[in-house]
Formats: structure tokens, C-alpha cells, sequence
């Protein structure tokens, strides 16, 4: 059983930064690829990035602007998150990924709770 925690959320102008972290219970952290995803309202949940072994894979979306980095030590998980969109506005979700299909929410068996990210034009 693994417990994932975000936090970092909150309202920011367009063009501002926000650090996402997700904490994770479980000594295993290390053994799983991690991603995020975000879900807007009347959207579909949306796959943001991830980070395995080879390093990070990102949306179109937000490629240049996010960066998904991971603290094994810490069981910990980041979202770098610069030159926020009004668009970028959402909740966004950690969670652990288990068969390398990264952008497939399916793949992933563990979630957070979400943390709201307010992008205000």
C-alpha cells in the first residue's frame, strides 16, 4: 500500500512559478515510476508528466515550461511549474505508475488527493 500526499497548490498570476511536491508513504518509492496528472473542470483527468528511470516525458502541453524531478531519499516527487497559463488551472493528482505506459491513466494504481493550482489571467 502506498499513500501519496500533494501539496503546493494554490492561485497565481499568469506567468508566475509554482513547486507541486507529492509525498509517498512505502519504502518501495524508489521501485515505481511517478507522474502527475491534472483534471479542470468538466475535463477529463490529463496526463502532465512523469518521471521513470530515463528521466522525465511531459505533455506537449507543458514541455518547456514544467520540469518532474523525484528525491528518493525523501520519498518525494516535484512539479517545477513556470510560466503558468490560465489553462494550466486545475487540480493536480501524483501517482504511481506500474507497466511504462506513462501518459495512460490506467497505468497507475496509486493516486493523491490533489491539490488545486489556480492560474489567474
Amino acid at each position: 500500500q502506498v499513500q501519496l500526499v500533494e501539496s503546493g497548490g494554490g492561485l497565481v498570476q499568469a506567468g508566475g512559478s509554482l513547486r507541486l511536491s507529492c509525498a509517498a508513504s512505502g519504502r518501495t518509492f524508489s521501485t515505481y515510476g511517478m507522474g502527475w496528472f491534472r483534471q479542470a473542470p468538466g475535463k477529463e483527468r490529463e496526463f502532465v508528466a512523469a518521471i521513470s528511470w530515463n528521466g522525465g516525458i511531459y505533455a506537449d502541453s507543458v514541455k518547456g515550461r514544467f520540469t518532474i524531478s523525484r528525491d528518493n531519499a525523501k520519498n518525494t516527487v516535484y512539479l517545477q511549474m513556470n510560466s503558468l497559463k490560465p489553462e494550466d488551472t486545475a487540480v493536480y493528482y501524483c501517482a504511481t505508475e506500474m507497466s511504462g505506459k506513462y501518459s495512460d491513466p490506467d497505468s497507475y494504481n496509486y493516486w493523491g488527493q490533489g491539490t488545486q493550482v489556480t492560474v489567474s489571467s
